[in-house]
């Protein structure tokens, strides 16, 4: 159920891409423009994770899936009408009215990952962590990789308007099934054995740099703490990183294949595709070597962070060469390549707040999702502003500069390694007052 609702929701958020054609002539747009309505879903959805994140942790990751995949949906299916409410209502100005609602949906999907991190932390078993993860994060390059032949096959069909509509709707029956099948504990859950249950409470395979759930604690979230550990920090700059890349190829690969290479819509289908095929596999891939290093060498740090300092290292290279060609078989090629490496350590982000703070996984979570969402909202109003000026060269460029800069990051993080919180006695002195 993971993996499917994360697959629907980058359809969701990554269709939009592929009905830019329509959009920019229907409204008078230019690329400026276009590159703002990409950009505004960001700004909903920072937000959007980082009070998800807290929610999650209080009121349980059952209640928060709920309420965003229902909210995304509806949001989704009144994006075909943004451009129209906004002449009507909004000043005569359609991008407001797409502003409106992109920022509106955006804060909708926004806790979608917040939810898995605490869905996996209340699920999993301590070996299993970045595994479990990966299944709920899989969904990502399979839904990148989905939208483009669901996209286009539904345009042809009920037009751009009709595909907004139409994933919406699949987004509401999701959650209709998800109310009747979830349990926020596996203590709650019918089907969970004894022995189940055991496996995933023993405390038996945690490494010493590791934390335990402490369910208990769910509610006594101090968000703020998070600013307090360098390796929590600087592993929310990294994650920034490596959304940058994501967003930039989900949603400027459509226009940049039509405006350098002059494809046609019905190329689209499966040459969007492309880059996101490896992905697919290097995602869980990334995150089962992982967890196998961790047990392997009892050495949470080389199984967390040596993975992702050489996987940056090789996204850096691929897209610096595709600044030295000029097929669109051999771009598509690297950009392929690139993504792999990307999402071989997509997982690990979120595995090191669990191995460092699990009790925390909702709202800790959240920070870690607002630093990347921002990257979400950077990438592609930035490369709007860069294409405009100088080329879609300097698009490429600046993924190069986000992986490197994931990489250093990643250097200086310590996975498990928790802050001492001295201010609990105070906190107990205050609560007791």
């Amino acid at each position: 159920m993971l993996t499917v609702i994360t697959i629907i929701n980058y359809i969701d958020r990554g269709a939009i891409a592929y009905a830019g054609e329509f959009i920019i002539e229907e409204y008078g747009l230019d690329l400026k423009s276009w590159g703002q309505i990409l950009g505004f879903f960001g700004y909903g959805y920072m937000l959007g994770g980082l009070f998800g994140g807290i929610l999650a942790d209080k009121k349980g990751a059952k209640f928060l899936w709920i309420i965003a995949v229902t909210t995304w949906s509806l949001f989704e299916i009144v994006t075909a009408f943004a451009g129209d409410i906004g002449l009507t209502l909004f000043g005569g100005s359609a991008l407001i009215g797409f502003a409106v609602f992109r920022i509106l949906f955006g804060a909708a999907e926004g806790p979608s990952f917040t939810a898995i991190n605490r869905t996996v932390a209340n699920w999993s078993a301590p070996g299993e962590k970045a595994f479990l993860l990966s299944l709920g994060h899989v969904g990502v390059p399979i839904g990148a990789l989905l939208t483009a032949p669901v996209a286009v096959f539904l345009i042809s069909i009920v037009g751009w308007k009709g595909m907004f509509v139409v994933l919406g709707v699949l987004g509401l029956i999701w959650v209709l099934v998800w109310a009747k099948i979830f349990t926020d504990y596996p203590e709650n859950h019918p089907r969970v054995s004894k022995e189940e249950l055991a496996e995933i409470r023993s405390s038996e395979e945690l490494l010493e740099s590791e934390n335990a759930l402490e369910i208990s604690q769910h509610t006594n979230t101090s968000w703020y703490h998070f600013f307090k550990n360098p390796t929590l920090v600087l592993n929310a700059l990294g994650y920034f990183g490596t959304n940058y890349v994501s967003f930039l190829i989900l949603t400027w690969t459509p226009i940049y294949l039509q405006d350098v290479f002059h494809y046609n819509l019905s190329s689209l289908w499966y040459l969007g595709m492309i880059p996101w095929i490896g992905a697919c596999i290097t995602c869980p891939l990334g995150a089962k070597l992982s967890d196998l290093l961790r047990q392997k060498t009892n050495n949470l740090r080389l199984a967390r962070t040596g993975i992702s300092i050489i996987s940056y290292f090789l996204t850096a290279v691929c897209f610096l060469i595709i600044l030295t060609v000029h097929s669109p078989g051999a771009v598509l090629f690297l950009m392929f390549l690139g993504t792999s490496f990307t999402y071989l350590n997509s997982t690990l982000f979120w595995a090191i707040v669990l191995d460092t703070e699990p009790s925390r996984a909702g709202a800790y979570g959240g920070i870690l999702h607002f630093f990347g969402a921002f990257a979400s909202l950077l990438a592609p109003t930035l490369t709007g502003f860069l294409v405009m000026n100088y080329g879609y060269t300097s698009m490429f460029i600046s993924v190069v500069v986000a992986a490197l800069f994931t990489m250093v990051c990643m250097v200086f993080v310590k996975p498990g390694k928790r802050v001492k919180e001295k201010f609990s006695s105070e906190s107990q002195e205050v609560s007791l007052n």
